[in-house]
Parts: structure tokens; sequence; C-alpha cells
């Protein structure tokens, strides 16, 4: 301890974030227990037991929103792991440097930019009168179609706009991944007559393995994490039948219904199924492919 404090020293102000704004909201929790009240605060309000959770389960479109954000999660989950391996491995591909780090730095760029701008973007591209895509649609003779509007394609626009934003971050992962992988093996497999499709089916795929399985198993941890930010800059009441996820739900019933109880009721459950998400994606990383993230 007292060789290495400066080490510890440097540890302590992510410690202190880490307990303020990730452990101390813990103490919170039991406002989902009571009948809340503002003026009283957590410790004097009326103690209730399940009565939050039992009002919760009986909401009619509570189920309705627990769908959508399986729905949408699942489908981010999905196109975010096999979408970024694809283009890595085709960026791995490409011999001339300045066209690949060209492709990489914009396919990265949407990563920094904040869903306020991007969903900006989004409405300016999808508008059914002005919009881009429905121009050219209207150019080949068919009819706008309003994305934003239409529940049957709302969740399919969030996750094509989440893919546009994210993929670029998980594509430069994997290509880390790519150059740790013994170029001796792609000179052996060449000897023995592999063609490219076998070397990255027999070489490639396997020597990226541990880190797919990391991110697969850290993505699943956030299984009921739709998006709030994409999703509250896109919705709409139109949209809120396949659009309304776990976290907007809490924001209009926390906020601006100042249902503070009911809506920390919602966000606990969120919890509970999440821990529990990611501690079977953990066991399933070591059980079946030997991998351990601690």
């Amino acid at each position: 301890m007292y060789s290495r404090w400066p080490l510890h020293l440097m540890f302590l102000p992510g410690a202190i974030l880490l307990l303020v704004y990730h452990y101390w909201p813990f103490v919170g929790f039991i406002i989902a227990f009571q009948d809340f009240i503002p003026a009283k605060g957590m410790f004097h309000s009326k103690w209730v037991g399940l009565e939050n959770f039992s009002y919760l389960l009986s909401l009619p479109n509570f189920y309705q929103v627990i769908w959508n954000t399986i729905y949408i999660s699942v489908m981010k989950v999905i196109a975010g792991q096999l979408f970024p391996i694809v283009i890595a491995i085709m960026l791995n591909e490409v011999r001339i440097r300045f066209i690949k780090r060209s492709v990489q730095t914009l396919i990265y760029l949407p990563h920094f930019m904040s869903w306020v701008i991007l969903g900006g973007i989004m409405i300016d591209v999808l508008s059914p009168t002005k919009g881009i895509v429905n121009q050219f649609l209207t150019m080949l003779g068919l009819e706008p179609v309003y994305f934003l509007g239409e529940p049957k394609l709302f969740p399919y626009v969030l996750v094509g706009s989440d893919l546009w934003k994210d993929f670029g971050f998980s594509t430069i992962v994997y290509l880390a991944a790519l150059t740790s992988i013994n170029p001796n093996l792609y000179e052996a497999a060449v000897m023995d007559g592999a063609g490219r499709w076998k070397q990255t089916w027999h070489i490639t795929l396997p020597g990226m393995s541990p880190i797919i399985i990391l991110m697969a198993t850290l993505s699943l941890g956030q299984i009921l994490n739709a998006g709030f930010e994409q999703v509250f800059n896109l919705y709409s009441p139109t949209v809120y039948e396949t659009g309304d996820i776990i976290d907007t739900m809490v924001y209009r019933i926390g906020l601006v219904q100042a249902q503070y109880a009911l809506a920390t009721a919602v966000g606990l459950f969120k919890s509970v199924v999440s821990l529990v998400l990611i501690s079977v994606s953990y066991y399933l990383a070591y059980r079946f492919a030997n991998y351990r993230i601690f």
C-alpha cells in the first residue's frame, strides 16, 4: 500500500465517482416500497410494501412495454454483433492504408455525436415531405413513407439508426482483435491450399472469438436498455404501441406524472432483471467458452 500509493491516489477519483453515482443511489430504491411524498422524504413516507409492484403489473400497457424493450434490444444486440464483425473482416482485407483509415474514421464519427444531433438528422432524412429517402422513393414512383410515425416500421428505424451510430466503435474493437492473430497461421493455411473463406472460417473467426464472446456477454447485461436518449428523441404518441420502452415509461411516470414511487418500482424491476441476465451471461461465457471477464 505504501509503495504504490500514487496508483491508489490515481484510482481514488474514479472510486469516489462510482460510489456517489452508482452505489449511493441504491438507498433510493426504498421509494419503490413507499407511498412516497417529496415533502416528507423517503425516510418518513408511508411504507406500502409491494403495492406499487402490484399496481405496476396491473397496468394494461406494461407487458407491451416490456415486449417492446426486449424486442428492440435483442435486434440491436444481434445487429450490433454481426455487422461490425463482417465490416472488420472486410476492412482487414483492404491493403491501401489511406482507404482503410478513411473508412474507419467515417464509420466511427457518429459514435461521438449525441442523439440530440443524430435525432435531428434522422428526422430530416426520413421526413415524409422533404426527406432525401422519401424523395428517392417518389422518384421511383412509390408513395412516401412516414418512417417515424408508422408503428410497424419504427422499431426497425431504431435498430438501423443505432447500428449507424455505434457499429464503428465495435468495428475498431474487432480490428484490434485481428491484429493479435499470428500471421504464420495464414501462411500455413495458404501452403495447405486454404482459400480466403476457409482462412476466415478456421483462423480469423476463432482468433476473434474471445473478444466476440466478451462483447456479446457485456451486451446481454444491457438487454433491457433499449436506448432512452434515442427513443426519446425520435418517438411520438403515434408509435407508443411499438416504440415505448421501460426507460421512456419511467420518464413519463416519474417526471411528467410525478409518480415517483411507481417510477422507482419500474426502475428496480428493470435492474433486477438486468442483474439476472448479466449473471447468466457470465456463467454461459465461462461454461461454454471457458472465458472469464473477471
